[in-house]
């Protein structure tokens, strides 16, 4: 008997200890945009199901995790929309990271100005609701 059939597949490593899991309207499809938007290496993808779902993927950007996951409402999952958060990412160069996210479809919604604690801030929405925050040293 082969029990290689069995065995769960290693999976790969969270890189960070708290992380974003997010549900979103097409999880395929954003883990698409934020390679082209955030330069997101895809670690690992659970394949989609007859409806073109996928209950998992995992991403990294800028060294840390990100996961994501289409809705499934009938598992007590349904998408409710994005609210009440934002993705922080602390980066070394704003201006590259702003315009290639700009570049793959994401919408201004704060510019990046410097701000009062002595950084260069602004702010982005993507094609899929999430309001992301882009953070980097004024130098």
């Amino acid at each position: 008997m082969d029990t290689t059939e069995n065995k769960p597949a290693k999976l790969p490593p969270v890189k960070n200890g708290l992380l974003p899991y997010l549900t979103v309207d097409g999880a395929v499809k954003a883990a698409e945009f934020y390679k082209k938007a955030f330069g997101a290496e895809e670690a690992h993808r659970v394949p989609v199901d007859e409806s073109g779902r996928t209950m998992h993927i995992h991403l990294y950007i800028n060294g840390s995790s990100l996961m994501l996951a289409d809705a499934y409402p009938e598992y007590g999952h349904p998408f409710k929309g994005h609210e009440g958060f934002a993705i922080q990412l602390v980066i070394d160069d704003i201006d590259f990271w702003w315009d290639r996210a700009v570049a793959a479809g994401a919408e201004v919604v704060m510019p990046v100005e410097l701000m009062f604690w002595g950084d260069r801030y602004g702010q982005l929405r993507d094609p899929f609701g999430v309001l992301w925050g882009l953070n980097a040293p004024a130098n």
